[in-house]
């Protein structure tokens, strides 16, 4: 082997060593990298907690979308009914002695006729004189008071010194059930707060989706654009 041959072979091999050793990176570069790392990590948890919420809202989010439909189109020009209630009226007589206050009455009520409302506004309107052609007489006590349930209302209306009560009850439809879910009408407490989560859950989706696209797009001016025009829009459609 002669010597040039020798010299070249070492040189070949100090070659292939260095560029089996890793490269040291500076101190830009680790800092880039470590960036990186850190907005991938941020993006991979931002999606887990925007799934995990659109989940949990996923079943209430559909009853509400389907009820919000109707709600909004309760009334002109684009009315959707849902369907008219049934009412029927009746004359309760009043045990002896009679209940002295509209909470008494309520509560013999709701044991009597086994009302699954809760009670809502009472009405005690003072006796006092009206005219009547020339003569004025004196107008008893009024008493009025509601059951209001997601499934049906009912409203009692009372004058002191009779010895009946009428009592007017409206059976809901099916969707009608499902509106007055919508708005909480005689739900208790552990529904409203359930409702709350849910709000806060649509608040979170919307800002972990806005971060998701700043995250995952770079022209984060027209999404902001897109974002504040939105509200700009749907403000000035609803003050048309």
């Amino acid at each position: 082997m002669s010597v040039s041959e020798t010299i070249d072979g070492q040189s070949a091999a100090d070659i292939d060593a260095q560029a089996s050793e890793p490269r040291r990176l500076d101190s830009g570069e680790m800092k880039a990298r470590q960036q990186r790392s850190r907005r991938a990590t941020f993006v991979k948890w931002l999606r887990k907690v925007h799934g995990w919420i659109g989940l949990w809202g996923a079943a209430l989010g559909l009853l509400f979308g389907t009820t919000g439909f109707f709600l909004n189109h309760r009334g002109g020009p684009l009315r959707v009914s849902t369907g008219e209630p049934q009412v029927s009226v009746m004359q309760v007589p009043l045990p002896q002695p009679a209940p002295q206050t509209p909470r008494e009455l309520g509560k013999w009520l709701r044991h009597e006729l086994n009302l699954t409302g809760n009670p809502g506004r009472m009405q005690k309107e003072p006796a006092h004189p009206v005219a009547w052609g020339e003569h004025t007489v004196v107008q008893p006590e009024h008493w009025q008071l509601n059951f209001a349930s997601p499934h049906e209302n009912t409203s009692a209306e009372y004058w002191v010194g009779n010895g009946f009560v009428t009592v007017k009850r409206s059976e809901n439809t099916f969707l009608a059930m499902l509106t007055n879910l919508h708005k909480g009408v005689g739900l208790s407490v552990g529904w409203v707060l359930l409702i709350d989560t849910l709000a806060g859950s649509i608040i979170l989706l919307s800002l972990t989706g806005v971060l998701l696209w700043t995250e995952l797009n770079k022209r984060k001016t027209v999404g902001a654009v897109l974002v504040l025009g939105s509200i700009v829009a749907a403000v000035c459609v609803g003050l048309m």
